[in-house]
């Protein structure tokens, strides 16, 4: 199952990225409440044919949204830094949240791209343990870990949060998939290109912490809730990582995909 935001209201998506139908969700408010009720119970309007660009952020009311930095090997020797022996977690704040096909304001002139596979909580808790940890999750989407690396390496050592928070750096989305609609999840590849150039592709395999991991570990030390969000890292291709250094500038049209989960369209302004 799909699930998505149309004009603020919670919809299921069939058809393919072609040729989208969205059928409205008469008995929910959100996307958390239509997967809290299952498929099964979910009562739908007709289906309507839509364009990718009406959907707009299928979670904006996530209370809690980590990231995890450093977690495809790739990426942590194009940076030169050592690979994680837990991970390595930070927040991007929920303010900059935003949806699947945006606009994102220019800040500054070192803004870099991360996409990433975004796992959501579905069943909340503490202390959940590696073997249970899938069945808390909701499902995945795509994510853009937008950055600014000017603010990010301001310092020594840097400081992540804020370089990840600015107005629009969250794009997620287009939709919430299910895991039973990806079985076999960590054969589906990410990918990224600025302007139509290839910058990033990884099979999601490469994560060093499995989305499972990443569900125990935080929950060792947090409580987890529905509709919190985990960034679980960006592989190697960052502009930052390249010699020399590329960024983001004003005009660009920035593409994030995942194979099985759908894509993202960013333009930067």
């Amino acid at each position: 199952m799909k699930l998505a935001m149309l004009e603020n209201e919670p919809v299921v998506i069939t058809g393919t990225p072609e040729d989208l139908s969205a059928a409205p969700i008469q008995n929910a408010d959100s996307v958390m409440a239509a997967w809290a009720l299952g498929a099964e119970r979910l009562s739908l309007g007709k289906a309507q044919t839509i364009q990718p660009d009406q959907l707009i952020c299928p979670l904006p009311e996530s209370r809690q949204v980590f990231a995890v930095g450093m977690n495809y090997a790739a990426h942590t020797k194009e940076l030169h830094v050592a690979a994680p022996k837990a991970p390595s977690v930070f927040t991007k704040f929920p303010s900059s949240l935003t949806g699947p096909t945006v606009t994102v304001p220019h800040h500054g002139t070192k803004t870099d791209w991360e996409t990433e596979l975004v796992v959501v909580i579905g069943q909340g808790g503490r202390d959940i343990s590696q073997g249970d940890a899938l069945n808390h999750v909701a499902g995945y989407m795509v994510g853009q870990d937008l950055s600014d690396r000017a603010v990010q390496f301001i310092n020594d050592p840097p400081q992540f949060s804020l370089a990840k928070s600015f107005a629009g750096y969250g794009p997620i989305g287009p939709w919430l998939t299910t895991p039973d609609e990806v079985p076999d999840l960590a054969r589906q590849t990410l990918t990224t290109t600025v302007n139509g150039q290839a910058m990033q592709r990884s099979l999601l395999s490469d994560l060093i912490f499995s989305p499972a991991d990443l569900v125990a570990y935080l929950s060792s030390i947090v409580e987890l809730m529905p509709g919190d969000l985990i960034f679980t890292g960006t592989p190697s291709g960052t502009g930052v990582g390249r010699d020399p250094q590329i960024f983001l500038q004003a005009g660009d049209q920035l593409v994030s995909q995942i194979t099985g989960l759908g894509t993202l369209h960013i333009t930067i302004a």
